[in-house]
């Protein structure tokens, strides 16, 4: 704990983290391409005509990545990333929670009428695929729907020890083998980073596993949040104290890619509905 002061301090320093880590986002959207239905697919290759990488994994990030290369939209919609609340039954009420829609439930919800509105123009409906891609991967991220009061945990500061580097805007951050950071980031990028598998190598592990990753039906956004919510605490997401090291990253990466797979189904089903 000695350094954890001057980690902090250096905390302050970077922007808020908002999403799965690129790797997170990228298997959502590599994962739910393999199992639409045919009609969907070959919609989703129409619509993504164009991109530098047009797969459902290649836009997973676009929405994130507004942040730089669009910085005015990304700030207008910053807020469709999460769904906080001060409800510790996480019972999510959108007036309260989701003002004027700007939540992420009701950005999946927006961006599905858009996405399945053929009188909607070509662009509109491509950006609203990518923003599904993100948005359904960002609901199922534990940190994107919490009752805690601390923004999604970025509040929350971490002294992590990790031999995984982290990315390029936090390397000042990195000391001896010693992130400072926060529970956020911590779920964003350690848990599946750490495991040290790239994407194909990754999509392949998880799909390997029995499809669908859960029974029943797909009760819809505000469901997923308030499931994303009751882990929060169910499974011990807060440790006891702010110190962490490789065992809680091999704890927690179970559920991680749970609900990396359990998004990855819905956004298929989503896709399928809103395409067919």
């Amino acid at each position: 704990m000695p350094r954890l002061p001057v980690l902090l301090v250096l905390l302050l320093l970077s922007p808020a983290a908002f999403a799965w880590s690129a790797l997170g986002h990228r298997l959502v959207g590599a994962i739910a391409e393999r199992h639409l239905d045919p009609a969907a697919a070959r919609e989703v290759h129409e619509l993504l005509q164009g991109e530098p990488d047009p797969t459902l994994a290649g836009v997973a990030t676009w929405a994130d990545e507004l942040r730089n290369t669009d910085p005015a939209r990304f700030k207008a919609t910053s807020r469709w990333h999460y769904i906080d609340t001060d409800d510790a039954g996480c019972h999510f009420d959108p007036p309260r929670d989701c003002p004027d829609g700007q939540c992420v439930t009701a950005a999946i919800a927006a961006q599905e009428r858009t996405l399945a509105d053929r009188s909607q123009p070509l662009a509109a409906r491509r950006d609203a695929l990518k923003f599904l891609v993100h948005f359904i991967g960002d609901v199922h991220q534990p940190m994107h729907a919490n009752h805690h009061g601390d923004k999604g945990g970025n509040d929350y500061q971490i002294s992590l020890r990790t031999d995984l580097a982290p990315e390029a805007y936090a390397r000042n951050r990195y000391v001896d083998g010693v992130m400072g950071t926060n529970l956020h980031a911590v779920w964003d990028y350690y848990v599946l980073g750490s495991l040290g598998l790239d994407l194909p190598h990754y999509t392949a592990r998880l799909d390997a596993l029995p499809w669908p990753p859960l029974p029943g039906s797909v009760p819809g956004p505000m469901a997923w949040a308030e499931e994303s919510c009751r882990l929060v605490d169910a499974r011990g997401l807060y440790p006891p104290g702010h110190t962490l090291d490789r065992g809680y990253l091999d704890t927690m990466r179970p559920l991680a890619e749970q609900r990396i797979r359990q998004a990855a189904w819905r956004l298929t089903d989503a896709l399928d509905q809103a395409l067919r």
